[in-house]
């Protein structure tokens, strides 16, 4: 039965011992001792998930005024700019405020901001975030728990940590139990790997769902990331141009037969029928999903009523399980980056601190929520925890094969640009699957697109 707990409240003595650093309060010149602190923290973000975050575990969290603004316990209002990411929206605000950063009154400037993996690199690797330990004051020890692939990532050209992150994001293949029994005979996660171990055997078992009544997958984008997350080089090289790599080209020429076999619903990523594809009435196999895909979307979706309990017998919770499938992948994750300019260095390096550093924090986040937290000592406290199960996968410990699969991820080849790229290709390519365009159209479409987006990157002509 997976623990329940509604809300961690830990002391600042706690998260103190948890997350020592010594004397920092002077590091490049930066104050972060706590004094001549700004008034106002602005945080910028796409969406409200680190929002939910911090009111929900960070322990000087008071209470939200009637304007949406957080206040701290010495008094601190904590003002959040959301701009959703669709058409770039995000980066272009946020471009347009840190540049004016370094001019804008006290009040007004940019403290800290957050990052997704495709972009991630094009604010480390600029003069507008904040070294984490040079100028902020984090330690060695502080980060030792976190993830290789989560510094990596913002590890800027001269290797100094640009940001951190309270998440990790491996990837599995999320699958319905009931149809696994029905197909393959069996819904035991170790057994059902074994049909799905290589992507021959996986284009094998769509065969046996396809003869049964059922898609192996709902769209054309849902396999995406198992193919592009293991790419051999960055999707722009050093001359600005872009490069397709053959695991992309092995997406698109798998995803046309698959669509023209039948094998998938014909759907995209978040549009209404892939999500009821995931509930009661849906006739879809499985879906590529990272850790947040599963607590954040697929839930929801599985449920009759999502007015009702999460609980057995309403829709699909408790008929999910997950496996590791083909290959392995990453999906997204959230980075926070302190501003240059800020007016508050101590509070950013201590909301840092309490939500990526603390051991404490991240297990209680993953039992309260299912979310797979950047911490490996709390990662693997659970994993090996065999009381540990989620209700929603039918008593399954996913963290056990997150944990697996974490240590995998190679973020060798990503690139400022993959956001835009990935996004191109995906949105280019489905009116080639649904059979409306040629192979080539689509490729002219998605460089017209891209130019658009990125006047700077070139096509390698054939």
């Amino acid at each position: 039965m997976q623990k329940k707990i509604l809300r961690l409240v830990v002391g600042v003595g706690t998260i103190a011992a948890l997350c020592s650093c010594g004397d920092t309060s002077n590091v490049s010149g930066i104050n972060t001792d706590g004094t001549n602190e700004g008034d106002v923290l602005n945080i910028r973000c796409w969406n409200d998930e680190f929002q939910g975050r911090f009111r929900s575990y960070y322990p000087d969290y008071m209470e939200t005024d009637s304007d949406g603004n957080d206040i701290l316990r010495d008094g601190t209002k904590v003002v959040w700019t959301i701009t959703a990411n669709e058409d770039n929206a995000y980066q272009n605000a946020l471009d347009v405020a840190l540049k004016a950063n370094e001019t804008a009154d006290a009040d007004d400037k940019v403290d800290m901001f957050l990052m997704e993996a495709d972009y991630a690199l094009k604010y480390a690797d600029s003069d507008y975030s904040l070294d984490v330990k040079n100028d902020l004051g984090l330690t060695d020890y502080d980060l030792s728990q976190q993830y290789q692939y989560t510094k990596d990532i913002v590890t800027d050209s001269n290797g100094a940590l640009k940001g951190v992150s309270w998440q990790a994001c491996p990837g599995l293949f999320a699958y319905r139990r009931d149809i696994a029994k029905e197909v393959l005979g069996t819904d035991d996660p170790d057994e059902v790997q074994q049909h799905l171990s290589n992507w021959d055997d996986f284009n094998d078992v769509a065969a046996q769902m396809k003869d049964k009544g059922y898609y192996m997958l709902s769209g054309y984008d849902d396999a995406y990331r198992a193919y592009s997350n293991n790419i051999s080089n960055p999707l722009v090289n050093d001359n600005d141009e872009i490069v397709i790599d053959p695991m992309i080209e092995e997406w698109i020429d798998t995803t046309k037969y698959y669509s023209d076999m039948g094998y998938n619903h014909g759907t995209t990523l978040w549009d209404t029928t892939w999500s009821a594809d995931q509930g009661p009435n849906g006739k879809v196999f499985g879906f590529f999903y990272s850790t947040w895909g599963i607590n954040f979307t697929l839930e929801g979706n599985s449920l009759a009523d999502p007015t009702a309990a999460k609980e057995l017998g309403n829709g699909l919770y408790g008929q999910y399980a997950v496996t590791e499938g083909p290959a392995s992948f990453y999906w997204g994750g959230s980075w926070l980056a302190g501003a240059k300019g800020t007016d508050n260095p101590y509070l950013v390096k201590k909301i840092m601190q309490t939500m990526t550093c603390s051991r404490t924090v991240a297990k209680h986040l993953t039992l309260d929520t299912l979310d797979y937290t950047n911490n490996k000592a709390a990662m693997e406290e659970i994993a090996e925890d065999d009381t540990y199960g989620s209700e929603f996968l039918g008593g399954q410990n996913h963290i056990a094969l997150f944990a697996k699969s974490a240590d995998k991820i190679d973020m060798s080849n990503i690139s400022p640009y993959d956001q835009g790229i990935n996004e191109g290709i995906q949105t280019s390519f489905a009116d080639y699957f649904a059979g409306s365009v040629t192979k080539e159209q689509a490729w002219d479409n998605f460089y017209t697109n891209i130019a658009e987006v990125y006047p700077n990157l070139q096509r390698i002509e054939d």
